[in-house]
């Protein structure tokens, strides 16, 4: 697996989604990896997970921090990999209000359709990690239905736009496309 010039990588928690990601790149080679969590200095826990992905990737692959990230699909380049649209997404929801609007800003479309737009076009090798949602039972307050929502409809605009995905379950890769 891991033949495509654009993947994504899709799972649910603790499914080995970015692990399996990380191994479709090369360790020798120069990778962008942008990572897409933000910290919060009163989440403890949370930095420590930033801290561990971190800590796993080889020497040579360069760390980008920047929510821009269909700004950095498009420059091509290196090998880039993007982890993960779920965390990006919860940023673009902070960012444009969501949580508090009664609709979905526009801005939140935008955001989606311009990455989805920049991978389609994507020159260089991409692969994005996205976690799985829409399994489960519907949420049962707002936010969480808002997010699942969003993030489902992301990852299948994201899935039509690559070559391969691929559904993490118990660290086995099923390939979908």
């Amino acid at each position: 697996m891991g033949t495509g010039r654009r993947t994504l990588v899709l799972g649910g928690t603790r499914s080995g989604k970015s692990r399996y990601a990380e191994d479709l790149l090369p360790p020798d080679a120069p990778v962008r990896y942008v990572a897409t969590a933000r910290r919060r200095d009163d989440d403890t826990e949370w930095s420590a997970r930033i801290d561990a992905h971190r800590a796993r990737r080889p020497a040579g692959w360069t760390t980008l921090e920047d929510p821009d990230v269909a700004r950095l699909v498009r420059e091509g380049g290196d090998p880039l990999l993007v982890d993960d649209i779920a965390t990006w997404l919860t940023g673009l929801l902070d960012d444009t209000g969501a949580w508090e609007s009664g609709e979905i800003p526009p801005a939140v479309g935008a955001g989606v359709a311009d990455l989805v737009d920049a991978v389609a076009a994507c020159p260089g090798r991409l692969v994005l990690v996205s976690a799985e949602v829409g399994l489960g039972v519907v949420p049962p307050t707002r936010a969480g239905r808002l997010f699942r929502d969003e993030l489902g409809a992301a990852n299948a605009a994201l899935a039509a736009a690559c070559d391969e995905v691929l559904l993490l379950v118990a660290g086995l890769p099923l390939r979908l496309k």
